[in-house]
């Protein structure tokens, strides 16, 4: 995976590079028609769409992987609660990070794993939500949105080169389906280019409303989400997300560490005892910083070594535009389930 994102970025050496191309283009190609066949389908009623018993919010991408839908979707349900609102989260379970840090901050809203989503907003009405945040539901066309969401990030490189010879699922015109585009950002190199790609986006007429979604750092904790003192030293950061460089540079810029050595897993990664082992060791004497879906799955593991680590939480920043544009897109679409 990791020559695959250099592919995607560009930065493999020349030969590899027209090597890879040469084998991933006709399948890009492949893919592009599969896609463009079936949002066909669905467009001219061809693929029935199911109307959901409640109003749907979907948080989804263009992308693999690396926007923020997480904490956008963590964000969102305390929104939709301040709002009047009784949500519940459905996700398809693919990251149990995900499963586990949602129940972390909401422990008494329902979180509910379903692979076939359309049953897992059934079973949130049955339970008594009114309104349910689908987390990745912008290519699950089968079931109907009040609202739908889609975040962008400039680490996903321009033009948009889809599976597999680059990261994008469907190309960026399909964002006329979307009601709000989110173009979020986690560090102040990355605000730069976000700015710069809103600005792509919004030369384009028939593109909804993109905003600016920066991330800010929270308060340190530790594994178990408590209030922490802050890392002090060189760090060791191990991590198992999709797009780890900017969570590094938080870390530095934060902590004021002279170094912040990486230790980058697969995403998604399951930790296992050995993981930690190896953690550790090649931690020696220095605290170990993570992300927080890194530490919902080393608090487990972690027992005597737990206060070893520290805990950099990232969470959404929006403008008051965007919070006022959010609001006018519940009242419209979810018919009483927002005053």
């Amino acid at each position: 995976m990791k020559l695959v994102r250099a592919y995607w970025s560009g930065t493999t050496p020349r030969l590899a590079s027209i090597a890879l191309t040469a084998v991933t283009a006709p399948l890009s190609v492949l893919f592009g028609a599969g896609v463009r066949t079936r949002n066909f389908a669905y467009d001219r009623g061809v693929f029935r769409v199911e109307d959901p018993p409640i109003p749907v919010l979907s948080v989804g991408n263009l992308t693999v992987g690396g926007t923020g839908k997480t904490p956008v979707s963590g964000w969102l349900l305390a929104f939709l609660r301040e709002a009047g609102a009784h949500p519940a989260l459905v996700t398809r379970g693919f990251g149990e990070d995900e499963v586990l840090l949602h129940r972390r901050w909401h422990p008494d809203l329902p979180v509910i794993e379903a692979p076939r989503r359309m049953e897992g907003v059934r079973q949130a009405a049955d339970g008594g939500a009114d309104i349910v945040v689908v987390d990745d539901g912008f290519q699950h066309r089968q079931m109907g949105r009040a609202v739908d969401i889609v975040l962008l990030s400039p680490a996903q490189p321009l033009p948009a080169r889809l599976l597999p010879r680059g990261p994008w699922r469907e190309p960026l015109a399909n964002l006329e389906r979307a009601d709000l585009v989110l173009v979020t950002a986690k560090t102040s190199r990355e605000r730069e280019e976000a700015l710069e790609l809103l600005e792509q986006l919004r030369a384009r007429r028939r593109l909804p409303r993109a905003h600016l979604l920066a991330f800010r750092p929270g308060p340190w904790a530790d594994l178990a989400g408590s209030p922490a003192a802050p890392p002090e030293g060189p760090l060791l950061a191990p991590t198992s997300i999709a797009e780890p460089d900017a969570f590094i540079e938080l870390v530095a810029r934060r902590s004021g560490s002279p170094v912040v050595e990486p230790l980058p897993f697969p995403d998604h990664h399951p930790y296992t005892p050995d993981d930690l082992e190896h953690i550790l060791e090649r931690a020696g004497d220095r605290m170990v910083v993570t992300t927080e879906k890194d530490a919902v799955k080393l608090l487990p593991l972690a027992g005597a070594s737990a206060p070893r680590f520290r805990v950099l939480p990232i969470e959404p920043a929006p403008t008051p535009a965007l919070e006022s544009a959010l609001h006018a897109l519940l009242a419209r679409a979810t018919a009483g389930a927002v005053q």
